[in-house]
């Protein structure tokens, strides 16, 4: 090393292989990288190494990632917080900024793309939300995909919780996702 400390990271994902491909990129690139799967687990370690970046994805399992970002944010106000989404909206960003996050990526994501919003600009979140909108029908494809996984793949409970006929959303199903 030319004297520096190295510059932290901690990423925050339950997608344990995105997780530690990530952080095993981020430490070829010379970063010291750590790694979270849920709030407690990120708390800990962001206490323990102060990190400069932190990447958290938006859905986890029984949370929020916008809880750690809250979370994230009251331990330290200098932790550039990048979120991640697979569900990209413009509602998701500007709440992602409400919480704290000065950056929002929708996934798939590689480390080039977040060490270059990292070492851009720092404007605020507003000015870095998604350039254009995901279709009406692309949002309700999403939503039903999310709500169908969140069911275990139960055709029948998730129309039941969507308000529509089984059939209906069968139909729906069999279709290509709409284009992005």
């Amino acid at each position: 090393m030319d004297g520096k400390e190295k510059q932290a990271i901690l990423i925050v994902d339950d997608d344990e292989v995105f997780r530690q491909r990530l952080c095993r990129a981020f430490s070829a690139r010379g970063w010291e990288a750590h790694e979270a799967s849920d709030l407690g687990h990120a708390l800990a370690v962001a206490r323990e190494c102060s990190p400069d970046l932190a990447v958290v994805d938006l859905r986890l399992p029984g949370e929020s990632g916008l809880e750690i970002v809250r979370a994230l944010r009251s331990l330290d106000t200098t932790t550039f917080i990048v979120m991640l989404t697979g569900y990209a909206s413009l509602a998701t960003a500007l709440e992602a900024g409400k919480h704290g996050a000065n950056h929002y990526l929708v996934k798939p994501v590689d480390v080039d793309q977040i060490i270059s919003v990292y070492d851009g600009p720092h404007d605020a979140l507003s000015a870095t939300t998604p350039s254009s909108v995901a279709s009406l029908a692309r949002v309700e494809w999403e939503h039903i995909q999310r709500v169908l996984r969140d069911c275990g793949g139960n055709v029948s409970q998730t129309a039941r919780l969507l308000g529509m006929h089984r059939r209906s959303l069968q139909r729906k199903l069999s279709k290509f996702p709409p284009p992005e």
